[in-house]
């Protein structure tokens, strides 16, 4: 039979070393026992009745249920500890705090069984030799893991409902602040962070201008008051996570897709005030570009290295710079090292093309066919989308409330017959507005400026007029980001070995619009089902590779 400690020396023979063991898990309204709280009622007991404490174990913030994603270190120790013989007694809070899982109860029981240890929990000893004893910690076990169960139940039901109503649910977002009742601990709501959402949304504007997630990272962490509330240094991976979270719209997110809109505000968002969801879908579309998988462009030295295209090999293989000839630049062919051109002449060709063909009506017209137009369609499907979603919230409010008969003011068959109705039109219109990208804001600026080079190259100090302020030039990244929007690169050989001027034709540059140009080179996989389609088709002749062949692009 269990026994109180107070008796212990009466029916076992001392002393009694004896190993501490604590656990809580996420506890957010600070209601349940600390990890500390258990460890001090620990020490005290263990105290009182003289039982010396050979060491202590504790698992901060980890589930013991069989849904835990987290192992519990410091319990395997224990574990270890126990079958070691160096105690001779287990002490805990409660039995919730061992286990909430059956298969851990077992191998707990059988360690201080084989160890002849004994088990302490709720002020109460255990001799788990003794069938009674077992029988006894194996209900309160399975009394644990029911609990455990219902939690979790409880949880998820918590966690749709308040996805249902938009509400914020899980790790706070950097940029937003969450305020709780400080009576009952719930949440009262989450609103801007008065400090960290300037930084928030300027991550956004340099992500949109073609600045890297080094660099934002780089820029967030020179700054003290840019640190994360959790402690985490900020690094590339955690930039774009925050970078492709729609949380930062006013968007709610429910495994994994946007369910409605959120109840706290929008940190990005357009003059008016309103979320701004063509930069969003611009920052995701180029974060998310299947050609830029790879880091390699966080830090980038080159203009054109991993942007242009060997016309030889084919839309899959890129340039890459490279010393050549006594330490000068070369772009050369990664694939197949068949193409080479001094760096210096590339970059200065095809600058040269793009601020031409930026200044030319042909670029406006095929960038901003009618932004004006873009905008105000955005504007309507928005006002559209908002409409429908206030329209089903207010009848999913009616069907809540009752009339004086008792009555709800909207049966449920009705509500499911309005919500069957409205679900596709909202699920059109958040389909539309997410297609809708828009121009990057230093796109626009080349388009727009009266000579793009001021854009491009900067105007400095003492070259300023009035007609042309000073202004810095754009960074390598943006520029690269620029090239990768308005134009594709191929570059082939040159007529002859060793020539090294460009020969009419030797450049290809395919512009937006026109035919030949791609917003990412193709992957080795798409290029080799690309000529296996043409093999089957009986176009298994290689492209011409004579230079006078090629049509001449020169500016």
């Amino acid at each position: 039979m269990p026994i109180a400690p107070e008796y212990l020396h009466h029916v076992y023979e001392g002393p009694f070393p004896t190993l501490l063991y604590a656990r809580n898990s996420v506890d957010p309204k600070k209601k349940g026992r600390s990890v500390g709280d258990q460890l001090s009622e620990g020490r005290t007991l263990c105290a009182s009745y003289g039982w010396p404490i050979v060491e202590e174990f504790k698992d901060t913030g980890i589930s013991a249920s069989r849904h835990a994603r987290r192992k519990r270190d410091e319990f395997e120790e224990l574990i270890e500890a126990i079958e070691s013989g160096v105690a001779r007694i287990v002490v805990a809070f409660e039995a919730s705090r061992y286990y909430r899982d059956l298969e851990v109860y077992v191998r707990l029981r059988n360690a201080c069984y084989a160890a002849g240890v004994l088990l302490c929990y709720n002020n109460t000893v255990y001799d788990l030799s003794k069938s009674a004893d077992r029988k006894a910690t194996a209900m309160d076990a399975i009394q644990a893991e029911s609990e455990s169960d219902l939690i979790r139940d409880r949880n998820l039901r918590t966690v749709r409902l308040n996805a249902e109503a938009g509400a914020p649910h899980g790790k706070i977002q950097f940029g937003y602040v969450r305020r709780y009742d400080p009576d009952t601990g719930d949440l009262i709501g989450q609103y801007a962070h008065p400090t960290h959402e300037a930084f928030a949304a300027e991550a956004f504007d340099k992500a949109d201008t073609g600045v890297s997630t080094y660099m934002i990272a780089k820029w967030l962490r020179g700054d003290r008051k840019a640190a994360r509330p959790d402690g985490a240094e900020w690094s590339e991976k955690l930039v774009k996570r925050m970078l492709l979270n729609p949380a930062y719209i006013g968007k709610r997110v429910f495994r994994g897709k946007i369910i409605r809109d959120a109840t706290w505000p929008a940190i990005v968002k357009g003059p008016d005030g309103t979320p701004d969801v063509a930069k969003f879908n611009r920052v995701k579309a180029r974060l998310t570009d299947p050609a830029r998988r790879t880091q390699r462009d966080s830090v980038v030295a080159h203009l054109l290295s991993r942007i242009a295209l060997c016309g030889e090999c084919g839309d899959h293989a890129l340039l890459t710079a490279g010393k050549r000839n006594k330490g000068r630049q070369y772009y050369n062919c990664k694939t197949a090292y068949d193409t080479a051109l001094a760096e210096d002449r590339l970059d200065a060709y095809v600058e040269e093309a793009l601020m031409r063909w930026l200044s030319s009506p042909e670029a406006r017209a095929a960038l901003l066919p009618d932004e004006g137009a873009n905008e105000a369609k955005a504007a309507e499907v928005q006002q559209r989308l908002t409409s429908l979603n206030e329209q089903l919230d207010e009848a999913r409010a009616l069907a809540t409330q009752f009339n004086e008969q008792g009555r709800p003011r909207l049966s449920v068959a009705s509500l499911s017959a309005l919500e069957a109705s409205l679900e596709p039109d909202i699920k059109e219109a958040e389909a539309a507005l997410e297609g809708m990208t828009g121009v990057s804001p230093v796109l626009q600026q080349l388009l727009t400026a009266k000579d793009p080079e001021d854009v491009w190259y900067g105007v400095k100090p003492e070259e300023a007029t009035p007609e042309r302020p000073a202004r810095p030039a754009l960074s390598l990244e943006q520029q690269r980001s620029v090239i990768r929007q308005c134009v594709t690169v191929r570059l082939f050989k040159a007529s002859k070995k060793g020539v090294q001027k460009i020969e009419p034709g030797r450049i290809k540059l395919s512009y937006f619009g026109q035919p030949g140009y791609r917003a990412r080179p193709i992957t080795a996989r798409e290029f080799a089902q690309q000529r296996a389609a043409e093999t089957s088709q009986g176009s298994s002749a290689p492209p011409p590779r004579d230079a006078a062949a090629r049509p001449s692009v020169r500016p």
